[in-house]
């Protein structure tokens, strides 16, 4: 079955791609765009067909996190752009080789290995905070995984937070359990402090506008994030 696919343009630099409430980014730079995730298998046409259709190539793939529904097309993406780079946060790149082992001082969590895939790609760089990707900078969002990122977009105020808050309905801190979507905190979050406390370092930033791992985009989303860390927070 094909999923139906949405391609939305955000303000002048970012493009998102939904299939069903997952997203990946096409963020427009001189040189061409950098694709932030990569959904489920299957996927890696529909994201060429966007970039083409948006009139430019992919000249990097970044991730936020390595969990399945953001990797899925990782391998053939790599093999249909092989001038492309791959750069993957640090911490996050021993889940994608598949291993599971904690660094010291981490917090033991929950580390539901089913939600992650061994990927044979290797990543052309490794991103910490503080990092530029373009015009992007790389922000600690660790908490939904042990390494987790997002990407400030120093143009505009866009923040790509990866599913540190989601915003399927009202938006939501990933470790906080809802009905509408409860998959984020029942089976996808590793430590739900480190989970706050990443949200609350993100909501500093002041975004204008939040582009979520699933669901909506959101244009001035200060006092909904600031509501609903709130909420995580009282839990």
């Amino acid at each position: 079955m094909r999923l139906p696919t949405k391609v939305t343009q955000h303000g002048p630099y970012l493009i998102q791609i939904t299939r069903l409430v997952t997203n990946c980014y096409l963020v427009r730079e001189d040189d061409g765009f950098t694709l932030i995730d990569c959904f489920w298998p299957g996927s890696a046409a529909v994201i060429l067909d966007a970039a083409e259709d948006a009139g430019d190539s992919i000249r990097r793939i970044a991730l936020t996190h390595a969990h399945h529904d953001h990797t899925g097309s990782l391998g053939p993406l790599c093999n249909a752009l092989p001038d492309s780079d791959l750069l993957v946060g640090a911490r996050e790149s021993r889940l994608l080789k598949g291993d599971f082992r904690l660094l010291s001082g981490e917090p033991a969590g929950r580390l539901r290995r089913f939600v992650y895939r061994q990927r044979d790609v290797q990543p052309d760089g490794l991103l910490e905070s503080g990092d530029r990707v373009g015009s992007l900078e790389v922000v600690d969002a660790k908490g939904h995984t042990p390494g987790q990122i997002g990407f400030l977009d120093t143009r505009d105020g866009t923040l790509i937070c990866g599913d540190a808050y989601l915003t399927v309905g009202k938006p939501f801190v990933c470790s906080e359990r809802v009905v509408r979507f409860p998959f984020p905190a029942l089976v996808g979050t590793w430590h739900g402090p480190t989970a706050v406390a990443s949200a609350r370092a993100l909501l500093t930033l002041e975004p204008a506008r939040l582009a979520s791992g699933h669901g909506d985009v959101l244009e001035r989303p200060v006092a909904a994030m600031r509501e609903a860390l709130a909420r995580a927070e009282a839990v």
